[in-house]
């Protein structure tokens, strides 16, 4: 083996006690649980009588145990209620014997408890002793002075003292069931090794104790492991530790401290993985930091963008009603000189339809002069025809006298002279057609003219009615432009003061109500609740501000009387 090899150990290892097993997992009994804890010496295997004989036994000592403190106790109060009763407690005689067993009892059963639960408290163990040592000098000073007959005051001393011995016993087998159970159980330290090693033994039973090493047989291959491990440091240095580093002494370094020679060397390697990952876990925190500093200036960052939208988006709002004020202003503006243009333009078509009612005029007039003279001309022709007939009589008492003076035309000159006649006739017939033609045009001109002139009457009631709607446009305009410069000052106004919604809205019911026409000056509380009520309704409020409840539209109602009536004019 090379000088630097770590050796084995000296003696061979012991047998390692096993991890105590649950009460519930262990198939055995108590006792044989117990006997699991391994020993140094090899035990022989109990036989199947022995194995029931030592499972009777617990039932055994129970009986006997119970019949010994039924007997102790009943010695006891007899003993005690005499002692009371020669000590003047005749009314509690009899229940003073049962408090101080009782309480002897109670404090033990208490104490069994706490142990079963882990819990233990010393000062319930003690106060039980106490109260048993008492019992013990009452129940062995009743015969008077303990000194004048000792014999019968330890006989009537040893049954508490019986009863204390088996409680103790039944004491030490729940610590030991409870220990198995949470795998607690310590090893006793043999006596001979306190015999044979009297300065050694206590720091060893000193570092069994303080850092919990149940196993006595663990703790022996932990001090042989330290042994075998400093002899191979000193053949490794030639018998000069100090030439070993503080690392290869850790193991005699750490052993009073409860460590093995595996840990302690595993110790500065652990160390460093420990340092590394608090390093490690320092630098992830500081990443958490930094990342939850800049999640938190980016949301900050966030939020200030929010609000300052939501600013710009107030702005905007307020902006657009400005503008939506200002444009259905500017249109009805547009609108009224636009009718103001249209009624010019109605009147210069009313003078140009007076013009042509007057030409219309002048044409009938001219029609009346053309049919008086086509009467004239038909009185011309009928007195042409009435000459021509005339002429054709004279023709024809010329002809015949002709005829008779002459006698010498012939009949074809007649003829001749008969249809130059009849063609005259003809010609005054159609001349008095036309006539009649030239009267009826002028008939339906002077028609026609009045009709223009009904029209242009018309066309200029119409522009008046025009016009005079117009003007009444253009006047609502003006009192719409107005009451949005109002509604704008009032938003300005309230955004100044940071109004709060139903405050804006309250205030915007007044508006309302003055744009209506509601003259609060003058008028008290009642009269300004009826006027406001009967111009503005609640569903002219639940639409203006788009509210489904009936009874907010009335509160708003109600608070806008009174803004009124407390003197707001926006």
């Amino acid at each position: 083996m090379a000088i630097t090899d770590m050796p084995q150990t000296a003696a061979p290892d012991p047998p390692v006690s096993r991890p105590p097993v649950a009460a519930s997992d262990a198939p055995e009994k108590v006792s044989e649980a117990a006997r699991g804890v391994s020993r140094p010496d090899k035990r022989k295997a109990i036989k199947p009588k022995r194995d029931r004989f030592v499972a009777v036994l617990p039932y055994f000592a129970a009986i006997f145990g119970t019949l010994v403190g039924g007997i102790g106790f009943a010695t006891s109060y007899h003993t005690l209620a005499n002692q009371a009763l020669s000590w003047g407690f005749e009314d509690l005689s009899r229940w003073f014997p049962i408090g101080v067993d009782a309480s002897i009892l109670a404090f033990l059963a208490l104490d069994l408890y706490l142990i079963l639960k882990g819990i233990p408290w010393p000062v319930l163990r003690m106060a039980a002793h106490g109260m048993t040592c008492a019992t013990i000098w009452f129940n062995a000073s009743v015969q008077g002075e303990m000194s004048a007959d000792p014999v019968k005051s330890a006989s009537h001393g040893v049954m508490p003292i019986l009863f204390v011995i088996g409680v103790e016993a039944a004491r030490r087998l729940f610590i030991q069931k409870a220990q198995l159970e949470a795998g607690t159980v310590t090893d006793r330290i043999p006596l001979h090794r306190w015999i044979l090693s009297p300065v050694a033994t206590p720091r060893f039973y000193r570092r069994m104790r303080l850092y919990r090493v149940t196993s006595y047989p663990e703790m022996i291959q932990r001090q042989q492991d330290l042994i075998a491990y400093e002899q191979w440091l000193k053949r490794k240095y030639d018998g000069d530790l100090s030439k070993a580093s503080e690392d290869e002494r850790l193991p005699m370094t750490m052993a009073p401290y409860g460590y093995t020679v595996a840990q302690a060397l595993a110790m500065p390697e652990q160390q460093e993985r420990e340092a590394e990952a608090r390093a490690e876990e320092a630098e992830r925190r500081r990443l958490d930091a930094e990342t939850r500093q800049e999640l938190a200036r980016k949301q900050a960052e966030a939020d200030r963008l929010e609000a300052e939208g939501k600013l710009e988006a107030v702005r905007a709002r307020v902006e657009g009603e400005t503008g939506q004020a200002r444009a259905h202003a500017r249109a009805q503006v547009s609108a009224a000189e636009r009718a103001a243009e249209l009624e010019e333009a109605a009147l210069e078509t009313a003078l140009v339809a007076e013009a042509r009612a007057r030409e219309a005029e002048a044409e009938r007039k001219e029609a009346d002069e053309c049919e008086a003279k086509a009467a004239a001309d038909v009185r011309a022709a009928e007195l042409e025809r009435q000459a021509a007939e005339k002429r054709r009589l004279a023709a024809e008492a010329d002809r015949v006298a002709a005829a008779e003076a002459q006698a010498v035309e012939t009949v074809e000159i007649a003829e001749a002279r008969q249809r130059a006649a009849e063609a005259d006739r003809v010609a005054a017939e159609a001349e008095k057609a036309a006539a009649e033609t030239r009267r009826r045009a002028a008939e339906a001109d002077r028609l026609t003219a009045e009709e223009d002139e009904r029209r242009a009457t018309a066309d200029a009631n119409t522009q008046a009615a025009r016009k005079r709607e117009a003007e009444t446009e253009l006047a609502a305009a003006e009192a719409r432009l107005a009451a949005a410069e109002v509604e704008r000052r009032a938003v300005e106004i309230e955004d100044e003061a940071k109004l709060t919604s139903r405050q804006r809205a309250v205030r915007k019911v007044a508006r309302m109500a003055l744009a209506a026409g509601l003259v609060p000056d003058g008028l008290a509380y009642d009269d300004i609740h009826h006027e406001l009520c009967e111009r503005i309704s609640i569903a002219d409020v639940r639409h203006a501000f788009d509210v489904s409840s009936t009874d907010t539209a009335s509160k708003y109602r109600q608070e806008a009387v009174a803004l009124l009536a407390g003197g707001y004019r926006p």
